[in-house]
């Protein structure tokens, strides 16, 4: 949650700048800014974003199905930049729409499913930016983090109150192929906020993300990363993680384009987790797709060795985009988990459509977790507009109950 002091601390930052920027100016040029700064202003970028949403849910752990009806409603504005210095902030506001027929996490209903989109107006960004040097951008404040595919550092902006970070950062381009960028995270503003409970709203952290990219060709384009996640009020979440990831894709007949994804990654205990652990992550995946259709088929695993705590972790992901849609892995077992999937992706009616099959099972010892089929269709309206349905019915084995949810998603962006 953003704190009275933390709003006066982030006001003091950007005031701070904006006034070394004033000062820094020599006299014969300060008229020259002050007019700058005023057509800054003038033409700020304005956005209004609302999402409104419907999601039932039936579980078969609970006598009483789940019915959440959410709107968020988003406001972002970017004043235009000034020798080089760019200020963006952005207020999330979510109110439920009818009766608390579902568990926000906040709202004290516990013989319902879970909905993870609570009440509350929040500062979703407040950040300082910075690219007077050449191929390099430096960025202060609240903002979005994301990994290339979001695995293991992302945003989560499938639910209303979005994953950022109060960070500092900086990033630069060493011509068109490497790429570099360091951060750290001294609080990362959770999906159960803006409010405290339980699970916290904000993790208090002391965490490095190191990223590297190389672009060798179309062929081929190696990533190496090393998170180091520590978080005072959630020592059993913190970890020392790094990885490898290649990716690439070619056209292999006219129209056809196919590609590959491949990541290797070794994680330990970091910080004061009380729990001494290693675990690996592996990822094998392939895809081939046209115009108005796709195929993709991947293997995912996540290891464990039936030790509590001792499972890979993955905190900062955006998780609901992977190991399906119902959500029944956010956090991974004990026994970890493997996961073969196949996905169609294609145009038909206007609409994108997405399937998705996933077969889950214990990396380590031979339960079955269970499975699930996952679909949507998202239809653009205009420029501005678009409707979402969306489904995913998980058949329980060894793990969690059957669980099924749908969506009815309408946004508005202008």
């Amino acid at each position: 949650m953003f704190t009275e002091a933390g709003w006066r601390s982030a006001v003091r930052v950007l005031t701070t700048a904006t006034t070394a920027v004033l000062l820094a100016a020599p006299p014969s040029h300060a008229g020259d800014l002050t007019e700058d700064l005023a057509a800054a202003v003038a033409g700020s970028t304005v956005n209004l974003g609302f999402r409104y949403r419907f999601e039932a849910v039936d579980e078969d752990a609970f006598a009483k199905e789940a019915w959440a009806s959410t709107l968020r409603s988003r406001l972002t504005v970017a004043p235009k930049p000034v020798a080089g210095f760019g200020v963006l902030l952005e207020v999330d506001d979510v109110r439920h729409v009818g009766a608390d027929n579902f568990n926000d996490t906040r709202n004290g209903v516990t013989d319902r499913p879970g909905v993870t989109d609570p009440e509350g107006t929040d500062l979703n960004q407040a950040l300082l930016r910075y690219t007077g040097w050449q191929d390099t951008e430096v960025v202060l404040g609240r903002q979005r983090l994301e990994q290339v595919n979001q695995r293991f550092l992302g945003g989560v902006g499938w639910r209303k109150n979005e994953q950022t970070f109060d960070a500092a950062g900086i990033s630069h381009k060493f011509g068109k192929k490497l790429t570099t960028s360091y951060s750290w995270v001294g609080q990362v503003n959770r999906i159960q906020g803006p409010d405290n409970g339980t699970p916290p709203a904000d993790l208090d952290s002391n965490t490095h993300l190191l990223d590297a990219s190389y672009a060798f060709s179309p062929l081929a384009t190696l990533s190496a990363y090393g998170y180091l996640m520590d978080f005072d009020n959630a020592d059993g979440l913190s970890n020392d993680t790094y990885g490898l990831r290649l990716t690439g894709g070619a056209e292999v007949v006219t129209g056809w384009k196919a590609g590959y994804a491949l990541e290797y990654v070794e994680q330990s205990d970091g910080g004061d987790n009380p729990v001494d652990y290693d675990a690996s992550y592996y990822l094998v995946e392939g895809s081939i797709s046209a115009a108005r259709l796709g195929f993709k088929a991947g293997y995912e695993v996540l290891e464990g060795d039936d030790a509590a705590g001792s499972a890979f972790r993955t905190p900062l992901a955006t998780l609901h985009a992977f190991q399906g849609w119902a959500d029944k892995f956010l956090t991974t077992p004990d026994a970890g988990v493997e996961d073969l999937y196949f996905a169609v992706t294609g145009k038909a009616l206007g609409a994108d459509l997405i399937l998705r099959i996933h077969d889950f099972s214990a990396e380590s010892g031979s339960a079955d977790w269970g499975t699930e089929l996952d679909f949507s269709a998202n239809w653009p309206i205009g420029k501005h507009y678009a409707v979402l349905l969306k489904g995913a019915t998980y058949d329980a084995d060894e793990l969690a109950t059957d669980t099924s949810k749908y969506w009815l998603m309408l946004t508005a962006a202008f």
